[in-house]
Protein backbone atom coordinates (compact mmCIF):
# COMPACT_ATOMS: atom_id res chain seq x y z
CA UNK A 1 0.00 0.00 0.00
CA UNK A 2 1.41 3.34 -1.23
CA UNK A 3 1.94 5.70 1.86
CA UNK A 4 1.50 9.20 1.11
CA UNK A 5 3.00 12.74 1.74
CA UNK A 6 3.15 15.31 1.27
CA UNK A 7 5.93 18.13 1.58
CA UNK A 8 4.82 21.71 2.28
CA UNK A 9 7.19 24.71 0.46
CA UNK A 10 7.26 27.78 -0.38
CA UNK A 11 8.99 30.95 -1.78
CA UNK A 12 12.08 30.96 0.25
CA UNK A 13 12.26 27.24 1.21
CA UNK A 14 15.76 25.87 1.50
CA UNK A 15 16.19 22.85 -1.08
CA UNK A 16 17.76 20.75 0.68
CA UNK A 17 14.71 20.25 3.71
CA UNK A 18 12.75 18.97 0.70
CA UNK A 19 15.44 16.73 -1.42
CA UNK A 20 17.32 15.30 1.53
CA UNK A 21 14.20 13.51 3.02
CA UNK A 22 12.52 13.39 -0.46
CA UNK A 23 15.79 11.29 -1.13
CA UNK A 24 15.65 8.95 1.74
CA UNK A 25 12.02 7.99 0.72
CA UNK A 26 12.70 7.51 -2.65
CA UNK A 27 15.54 4.76 -1.98
CA UNK A 28 13.20 3.19 0.77
CA UNK A 29 10.87 2.64 -1.52
CA UNK A 30 12.83 0.73 -4.19
CA UNK A 31 12.85 -1.85 -0.75
CA UNK A 32 9.55 -1.59 0.37
CA UNK A 33 5.99 -0.09 -0.29
CA UNK A 34 6.96 2.74 -2.26
CA UNK A 35 6.00 6.61 -1.18
CA UNK A 36 3.85 8.72 -2.88
CA UNK A 37 5.44 12.45 -2.69
CA UNK A 38 3.80 15.15 -3.52
CA UNK A 39 4.84 18.70 -3.15
CA UNK A 40 2.28 20.99 -1.64
CA UNK A 41 1.91 25.26 -1.14
CA UNK A 42 -0.64 26.88 -0.15
CA UNK A 43 -1.82 28.27 -3.33
CA UNK A 44 0.11 25.80 -5.55
CA UNK A 45 2.03 26.69 -8.82
CA UNK A 46 5.91 27.47 -8.91
CA UNK A 47 7.82 28.08 -6.07
CA UNK A 48 11.49 29.67 -5.62
CA UNK A 49 13.92 28.36 -3.22
CA UNK A 50 16.50 29.73 -1.45
CA UNK A 51 19.15 28.73 -4.24
CA UNK A 52 17.20 30.68 -6.98
CA UNK A 53 16.16 27.18 -8.14
CA UNK A 54 12.70 26.31 -8.38
CA UNK A 55 10.01 24.05 -7.76
CA UNK A 56 7.29 23.36 -10.30
CA UNK A 57 3.94 22.18 -10.00
CA UNK A 58 3.17 22.32 -6.43
CA UNK A 59 -0.67 21.15 -5.68
CA UNK A 60 -2.58 23.87 -3.45
CA UNK A 61 -3.00 22.88 0.02
CA UNK A 62 -6.76 23.17 -0.24
CA UNK A 63 -6.91 20.52 -3.08
CA UNK A 64 -3.77 17.98 -1.99
CA UNK A 65 -5.82 15.66 -0.60
CA UNK A 66 -4.93 13.31 2.50
CA UNK A 67 -2.08 12.60 3.98
CA UNK A 68 -0.30 9.60 5.86
CA UNK A 69 2.72 12.44 6.50
CA UNK A 70 2.92 15.78 6.15
CA UNK A 71 6.15 17.03 6.09
CA UNK A 72 6.98 21.02 6.42
CA UNK A 73 10.24 22.17 4.99
CA UNK A 74 12.21 25.20 6.43
CA UNK A 75 13.75 28.23 5.20
CA UNK A 76 15.18 31.37 6.62
CA UNK A 77 12.64 34.09 6.61
CA UNK A 78 10.38 31.64 9.00
CA UNK A 79 12.61 33.05 11.47
CA UNK A 80 13.47 36.18 10.58
CA UNK A 81 10.21 37.90 9.18
CA UNK A 82 6.38 37.21 10.72
CA UNK A 83 5.09 34.10 8.74
CA UNK A 84 1.94 35.15 5.96
CA UNK A 85 -1.18 33.13 7.91
CA UNK A 86 -2.07 31.13 4.83
CA UNK A 87 1.14 29.03 5.18
CA UNK A 88 0.53 27.98 8.93
CA UNK A 89 -3.43 27.78 7.93
CA UNK A 90 -2.67 25.56 4.95
CA UNK A 91 -0.72 23.21 7.51
CA UNK A 92 -2.99 22.93 10.22
CA UNK A 93 -6.13 21.55 7.58
CA UNK A 94 -3.31 18.98 6.07
CA UNK A 95 -2.30 18.16 9.44
CA UNK A 96 -6.01 17.70 10.92
CA UNK A 97 -6.35 14.16 9.21
CA UNK A 98 -2.51 13.40 8.96
CA UNK A 99 -1.36 10.26 11.30
CA UNK A 100 2.29 11.94 11.16
CA UNK A 101 3.29 15.86 10.74
CA UNK A 102 6.97 16.41 10.59
CA UNK A 103 9.04 19.62 10.24
CA UNK A 104 12.52 20.02 8.72
CA UNK A 105 14.77 22.73 10.58
CA UNK A 106 12.79 26.06 10.47
CA UNK A 107 9.93 24.23 9.09
CA UNK A 108 8.89 24.39 13.13
CA UNK A 109 8.40 27.61 13.52
CA UNK A 110 5.18 27.02 10.75
CA UNK A 111 4.32 24.03 13.32
CA UNK A 112 4.36 26.41 16.21
CA UNK A 113 2.85 29.33 14.57
CA UNK A 114 -0.09 26.75 14.06
CA UNK A 115 -0.48 26.09 17.55
CA UNK A 116 0.21 22.46 16.77
CA UNK A 117 3.27 22.29 19.06
CA UNK A 118 2.04 24.05 21.96
CA UNK A 119 2.95 22.26 25.30
CA UNK A 120 5.19 19.93 23.42
CA UNK A 121 8.74 18.79 23.11
CA UNK A 122 10.38 20.03 19.46
CA UNK A 123 13.73 21.15 17.98
CA UNK A 124 14.94 23.26 14.97
CA UNK A 125 18.50 24.36 13.98
CA UNK A 126 20.43 25.14 16.66
CA UNK A 127 21.12 29.05 15.44
CA UNK A 128 17.79 29.33 15.60
CA UNK A 129 16.60 27.40 19.14
CA UNK A 130 16.68 30.34 21.15
CA UNK A 131 14.66 32.08 19.07
CA UNK A 132 11.91 29.79 18.94
CA UNK A 133 11.50 29.22 22.35
CA UNK A 134 11.23 32.80 22.65
CA UNK A 135 8.44 33.28 20.07
CA UNK A 136 6.52 30.42 21.20
CA UNK A 137 7.21 29.49 25.11
CA UNK A 138 4.46 26.86 24.69
CA UNK A 139 7.17 24.79 23.30
CA UNK A 140 9.41 22.72 24.79
CA UNK A 141 13.06 23.16 22.72
CA UNK A 142 15.36 20.55 23.01
CA UNK A 143 18.30 22.70 21.08
CA UNK A 144 20.75 19.81 21.20
CA UNK A 145 18.65 17.03 19.55
CA UNK A 146 19.10 16.11 15.97
CA UNK A 147 14.88 15.36 15.90
CA UNK A 148 12.56 15.17 18.30
CA UNK A 149 9.25 12.91 18.35
CA UNK A 150 6.39 13.84 20.66
CA UNK A 151 3.47 11.71 19.81
CA UNK A 152 2.56 12.37 16.40
CA UNK A 153 5.05 15.27 15.64
CA UNK A 154 8.44 14.98 14.81
CA UNK A 155 10.72 17.80 14.20
CA UNK A 156 14.23 17.90 13.16
CA UNK A 157 17.31 19.94 13.54
CA UNK A 158 18.90 21.98 10.64
CA UNK A 159 19.11 21.34 7.22
CA UNK A 160 21.12 17.85 6.43
CA UNK A 161 18.97 16.75 9.66
CA UNK A 162 16.19 16.38 7.41
CA UNK A 163 18.02 13.52 6.25
CA UNK A 164 18.15 11.75 9.97
CA UNK A 165 14.03 12.54 10.30
CA UNK A 166 13.78 10.62 6.85
CA UNK A 167 15.38 7.72 7.76
CA UNK A 168 13.66 7.57 11.44
CA UNK A 169 10.15 7.77 9.63
CA UNK A 170 11.71 4.98 7.61
CA UNK A 171 12.59 2.98 10.55
CA UNK A 172 9.08 3.55 12.14
CA UNK A 173 7.23 2.16 8.29
CA UNK A 174 9.17 -0.14 7.51
CA UNK A 175 12.23 -1.01 10.28
CA UNK A 176 15.76 -0.91 11.21
CA UNK A 177 16.78 -2.74 8.29
CA UNK A 178 15.68 -1.10 5.30
CA UNK A 179 16.38 2.32 7.17
CA UNK A 180 20.07 1.08 7.19
CA UNK A 181 20.24 -0.19 3.66
CA UNK A 182 18.66 3.16 2.78
CA UNK A 183 21.59 4.75 4.75
CA UNK A 184 24.25 2.82 3.07
CA UNK A 185 23.16 4.14 0.05
CA UNK A 186 23.15 7.46 0.74
CA UNK A 187 26.64 7.20 2.62
CA UNK A 188 25.32 8.29 5.39
CA UNK A 189 24.58 6.94 9.62
CA UNK A 190 21.64 5.74 10.21
CA UNK A 191 22.44 7.85 13.44
CA UNK A 192 24.68 10.42 13.65
CA UNK A 193 27.08 10.48 16.34
CA UNK A 194 26.60 13.25 18.91
CA UNK A 195 24.10 16.12 19.00
CA UNK A 196 23.67 19.01 17.24
CA UNK A 197 25.44 21.06 19.83
CA UNK A 198 28.97 19.93 18.04
CA UNK A 199 27.86 22.63 15.43
CA UNK A 200 27.17 25.33 17.60
CA UNK A 201 29.17 28.09 19.41
CA UNK A 202 29.11 29.57 22.78
CA UNK A 203 29.33 32.53 21.46
CA UNK A 204 25.51 32.53 20.06
CA UNK A 205 24.24 33.17 23.27
CA UNK A 206 21.96 36.12 23.79
CA UNK A 207 24.06 39.98 24.56
CA UNK A 208 24.02 40.90 28.42
CA UNK A 209 21.69 44.10 28.27
CA UNK A 210 23.91 45.73 30.99
CA UNK A 211 27.47 47.44 30.90
CA UNK A 212 28.45 45.24 33.77
CA UNK A 213 28.23 42.04 32.70
CA UNK A 214 28.58 43.74 29.12
CA UNK A 215 32.32 44.49 29.99
CA UNK A 216 32.72 41.15 32.07
CA UNK A 217 31.62 39.14 29.23
CA UNK A 218 34.13 40.59 27.03
CA UNK A 219 37.04 39.98 29.87
CA UNK A 220 36.02 36.39 30.00
CA UNK A 221 35.48 36.04 25.95
CA UNK A 222 39.21 37.95 25.66
CA UNK A 223 40.88 35.48 27.60
CA UNK A 224 38.55 32.15 28.94
CA UNK A 225 41.85 30.54 30.53
CA UNK A 226 42.24 33.35 33.28
CA UNK A 227 40.92 33.18 36.83
CA UNK A 228 36.76 33.62 35.63
CA UNK A 229 35.39 31.63 39.48
CA UNK A 230 32.43 33.16 40.71
CA UNK A 231 34.86 35.11 43.55
CA UNK A 232 36.75 36.42 41.34
CA UNK A 233 34.91 37.83 38.40
CA UNK A 234 32.15 39.53 41.29
CA UNK A 235 35.92 40.92 42.47
CA UNK A 236 36.33 42.35 39.17
CA UNK A 237 32.59 43.73 39.01
CA UNK A 238 32.88 45.41 42.14
CA UNK A 239 29.68 43.22 42.66
CA UNK A 240 28.66 40.51 45.60
CA UNK A 241 28.76 36.43 44.31
CA UNK A 242 25.27 36.73 44.60
CA UNK A 243 24.21 39.64 43.19
CA UNK A 244 26.65 38.81 40.31
CA UNK A 245 24.93 35.17 39.90
CA UNK A 246 21.60 36.95 39.65
CA UNK A 247 22.66 39.00 36.73
CA UNK A 248 23.73 35.99 34.93
CA UNK A 249 20.66 34.31 35.37
CA UNK A 250 18.46 37.49 34.10
CA UNK A 251 20.35 38.84 31.21
CA UNK A 252 22.01 35.28 30.33
CA UNK A 253 19.84 32.65 31.28
CA UNK A 254 22.33 30.51 32.98
CA UNK A 255 24.47 30.54 35.77
CA UNK A 256 28.20 32.17 35.70
CA UNK A 257 30.12 28.79 36.01
CA UNK A 258 27.81 27.13 33.31
CA UNK A 259 29.05 29.74 31.09
CA UNK A 260 32.10 30.26 31.46
CA UNK A 261 32.84 26.19 30.97
CA UNK A 262 31.05 27.15 27.41
CA UNK A 263 32.91 29.29 26.46
CA UNK A 264 36.18 27.64 27.20
CA UNK A 265 34.70 24.94 25.07
CA UNK A 266 34.31 26.64 22.42
CA UNK A 267 37.50 28.03 22.66
CA UNK A 268 39.26 24.27 23.15
CA UNK A 269 36.81 23.33 20.00
CA UNK A 270 38.52 25.57 18.37
CA UNK A 271 42.48 24.86 19.77
CA UNK A 272 41.50 21.41 18.53
CA UNK A 273 40.65 22.17 14.65
CA UNK A 274 43.57 24.68 14.66
CA UNK A 275 45.86 21.77 15.96
CA UNK A 276 46.86 21.60 18.96
CA UNK A 277 46.55 18.39 21.30
CA UNK A 278 44.05 17.18 23.69
CA UNK A 279 46.33 18.47 26.41
CA UNK A 280 46.81 21.82 24.76
CA UNK A 281 43.73 22.31 24.46
CA UNK A 282 43.28 21.95 27.68
CA UNK A 283 45.35 23.95 29.57
CA UNK A 284 45.28 27.19 26.97
CA UNK A 285 40.95 27.16 27.20
CA UNK A 286 41.00 27.05 30.97
CA UNK A 287 39.83 24.08 31.30
CA UNK A 288 42.30 22.62 32.96
CA UNK A 289 43.14 18.75 32.57
CA UNK A 290 42.20 16.25 29.82
CA UNK A 291 39.36 14.73 31.77
CA UNK A 292 37.84 18.08 32.27
CA UNK A 293 38.13 18.55 28.66
CA UNK A 294 36.66 15.05 27.93
CA UNK A 295 33.99 15.31 30.36
CA UNK A 296 32.70 18.75 28.94
CA UNK A 297 32.88 17.57 25.51
CA UNK A 298 30.84 14.64 26.61
CA UNK A 299 28.30 16.73 28.81
CA UNK A 300 27.62 19.39 25.88
CA UNK A 301 28.28 17.65 22.67
CA UNK A 302 28.23 14.11 23.27
CA UNK A 303 31.35 13.41 22.00
CA UNK A 304 35.12 13.51 22.53
CA UNK A 305 37.47 15.68 21.73
CA UNK A 306 39.58 13.53 19.41
CA UNK A 307 36.07 12.25 17.93
CA UNK A 308 35.27 15.94 17.18
CA UNK A 309 38.50 16.66 16.00
CA UNK A 310 38.65 13.67 13.60
CA UNK A 311 34.79 15.14 12.32
CA UNK A 312 35.74 18.57 11.92
CA UNK A 313 39.06 19.78 11.78
CA UNK A 314 39.40 18.35 7.69
CA UNK A 315 37.84 16.92 4.93
CA UNK A 316 40.79 14.67 4.40
CA UNK A 317 41.08 11.40 5.70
Amino acid sequence: MTHRVGFVVFDGVTMLDVSGPSEVLHQAGRLAPPYELVLVSPGGGTVATSTGLTLADTVPAARAGAFDTVVVAGGDRLAEQPIEQDLPAAVRALAAGAPRVASVCTGAFVLAEAGLLDGRRATTHWRRAADLARRFPRVRVEPDAIHVRDGRYVTSAGISAGIDLALALVEDDHGAGVAREVARELVVFLQRPGGQSQFSTALATPPARGDLLRTLVAAVLADPAADHSLPAMAAAAAVSPRHLARLFRAELGTTPARWVERVRLDRAQQLLLDGHSVTSAAELSGLGSDETLRRAFARHLGTTPTHYRRRFATTRP
